[in-house]
């Protein structure tokens, strides 16, 4: 019996060509803060067939950082290298083949064009995750984990980007049926993505993929 720690003997798989690898899917839940994506990311991990999937939430990145005092003046920065590193983790995740389910907020632009130049396009699902602010207000003071008002100063930009393979609304419906139309709507994916789409609009410097 091997432990955690053990080698594992070599596959046919690991002396793949790297370059020929197949690159996993990379199920892109976007909506403000308390909207409810990582509880559709748990449902999804549920149901979803195929190859397990691994739930990659930025919440857990911000979560690793050492509970230290930072200044109101780095801080802006460590965020961005934070949320940066988190990009950059899904997007090796993905690489070496293993679906990802990542939950994210769109609400400053580089964050969308950061992902456009590190994710394969024509294997990101974009999924837009709604909830009314009336609810999401609601969700706030009821967790009490989360600043005053920030849902609410997300709420016009989080979806400014305005396009996504397919949209759900978290107001009354409950996140396992979210997830139930997220996993009917895979395998009828349109071509291009919105992925591939949003690419060729905001970052034409990228070289078109094959």
């Amino acid at each position: 019996m091997r432990g955690p720690g053990d080698e594992v003997p070599a596959s046919p798989e690991s002396s793949e060509d790297p370059a020929r690898a197949r690159s996993g899917r990379i199920i892109f839940l976007n909506g403000t803060s308390s909207s409810g994506k990582s509880s559709i990311a748990q449902a999804l991990l549920q149901i979803l067939d195929g190859d397990p999937c691994f739930h990659l939430p930025v919440d857990a990145f911000h979560a690793m950082r050492a509970r230290r005092e930072v200044s109101c003046e780095a801080m802006p920065q460590l965020l961005r290298r934070t949320w940066k590193g988190f990009h950059r983790a899904v997007a090796g995740m993905a690489a070496a083949g293993n679906n990802v389910v990542m939950d994210h907020v769109l609400s400053e632009e580089w964050r969308l064009l950061d992902c456009l130049g590190l994710f394969k396009a024509k294997e990101v699902v974009l999924v837009g995750v709604h909830c009314s602010l009336e609810e999401l207000e609601r969700r706030e003071r009821e967790r009490g984990d989360r600043p005053p008002g920030l849902a609410a100063r997300q709420f016009h930009h989080v979806h400014a980007h305005g396009l996504y393979d397919i949209e759900c609304d978290t107001t009354t419906t409950s996140a396992m049926d979210c997830a139930r139309q997220i996993s009917n709507f895979l395998p009828h994916q349109p071509v291009p993505t919105a992925f591939e789409q949003l690419t060729a609009a905001l970052r034409p410097d990228l070289p078109t993929a094959d």
